[in-house]
């Protein structure tokens, strides 16, 4: 981690025990913003001055840049905070080393959380004619809509809000309510009490967000779920899947599948599987979706099926393997359809969420998370598997309650196979 010297200009490798302010920004144009290289072409202060503080100064085509006033003012803030140096990604990266920039993306979490203070320099604000509604000139500020920010509101303690002209407007204790209104995140995760987010809630927080690159939007959630990957610009929408496996890999969460798509999206968007697309599909909320105690879920599935359950044995956690995502769900027919029930549910309500499936007795592709009839001939009723298939019909329903003492309960291994087909080998049925 290399860091700004507040008045010199000069990057020094951290020690590791210096404080040091964090700078959070709407980055603009690439030409327009200082970079790694721009801070080795400064010239050193004039022999004779007897500051060793003293700036260095640098080629007007650098100092001509948008960016260097927001550097140098930062500087200068931090400085007057008594801090020596101040971290700032458009310039303490050298991102011409691919390795060096996997280094800081897998680390910027950490090194917002680890700042003194970080300061949100919002330049599409001003607080003179803000004045009269604050709320609503921060709502419309792009640095909201942007998804690096989000880990760069939650990950630091001290989070210090600046206008245009480097005003203190405020921070994000004294803004808790108005920054919940705005992006939907708990007041106590923004005041930093000790709470517990779902997979599907965090998710939902980075819903709308934008990042220039699309690999971003996994890249800047890696810090939020404590997960470390390889930076592989180029592979496109692959990262936020790879991103959804790696936090499988170290959590039995069930609200990682909770999400509920459009059937306005493309179709070669909606035909990925039992993993979202993107954080869009988790719906923000004012109620979060929650995890479900296991033992309370096995609980309340008893008390719909009695001792006839065979659901005793029912697995904590799923597995991935060659063949895709292995996952043991209770299921309830729903006319001609079936509901997978999963371990959680909204905050507000009693009825836990679902994924629906429909069963069809012939190999087919997987059609995602869509309505879809189907037409089979002989010749592909020949070709059925010796084993029933599920194929994922609609999404997640947040109207189908699963307490229904009508229906039949089963406890399947459904194996979301990572050809597209959805294999559930089934028990023993249940009456209710």
């Amino acid at each position: 981690m290399r860091l700004l010297h507040t008045k010199k200009f000069t990057l020094d490798i951290s020690t590791g025990v210096q404080p040091y302010a964090i700078l959070s920004h709407r980055w603009l144009a690439d030409r327009e913003e200082v970079s790694f290289q721009d801070l080795y072409t400064s010239v050193p202060p004039s022999e004779g001055l007897h500051d060793s503080h003293a700036r260095p100064t640098f080629p007007s085509n650098v100092e001509g840049k948008q960016g260097f006033t927001k550097v140098r003012d930062a500087c200068d803030q931090a400085s007057r905070a008594g801090l020596e140096y101040i971290w700032i990604d458009t310039c303490c990266i050298d991102k011409t080393s691919s390795a060096e920039l996997s280094e800081a993306i897998n680390s910027m979490y950490a090194w917002y959380k680890d700042s003194a203070v970080c300061y949100v320099y919002l330049h599409d604000v001003d607080n003179d004619t803000a004045m009269d509604n604050l709320e609503s000139a921060l709502e419309k500020a792009s640095w909201f809509r942007r998804g690096w920010t989000l880990q760069e509101l939650i990950a630091p303690d001290n989070v210090y809000f600046f206008d245009k002209n480097w005003v203190k407007i405020g921070s994000k204790a004294t803004f808790a309510s108005m920054l919940h209104r705005i992006t939907h995140i708990r007041k106590d995760i923004l005041l930093g009490n000790p709470c517990t987010s779902s997979i599907a809630e965090k998710m939902s927080w980075a819903a709308k967000r934008e990042t220039q690159k699309i690999e971003d939007r996994a890249y800047s959630l890696m810090g939020l779920f404590g997960i470390h990957m390889p930076i592989i610009y180029g592979e496109g929408e692959k990262a936020f899947r790879r991103l959804q496996l790696e936090i499988i890999k170290s959590s039995d969460d069930q609200t990682i599948f909770a999400w509920h798509d459009s059937l306005d999206h493309p179709h070669s968007i909606r035909d990925r599987g039992l993993l979202a697309s993107t954080p869009d599909v988790f719906s923000a909320s004012p109620y979060p979706v929650v995890n479900i105690d296991h033992s309370h879920f096995v609980n309340s599935l008893f008390r719909i099926a009695g001792s006839r359950s065979p659901l005793p044995d029912l697995p904590r956690g799923f597995s991935i393997l060659n063949d895709g995502i292995h996952i043991t769900l209770p299921m309830k027919q729903d006319r001609d359809a079936w509901l997978a029930v999963l371990k959680c549910k909204r905050e507000d309500q009693e009825s836990f969420y679902g994924i629906y499936l429909k069963k069809d007795l012939v190999q087919m592709i997987f059609f995602g998370h869509r309505r879809r009839s189907f037409e089979n001939s002989r010749s592909e009723i020949s070709k059925a598997l010796p084993c029933i298939k599920y194929v994922l019909w609609l999404t997640i329903t947040h109207q189908q309650p699963f307490i229904d003492n009508s229906s039949s309960l089963f406890g399947p291994q459904i194996s979301f196979g990572s050809a597209g087909i959805i294999y559930a080998l089934t028990r023993e049925a249940i009456m209710m």
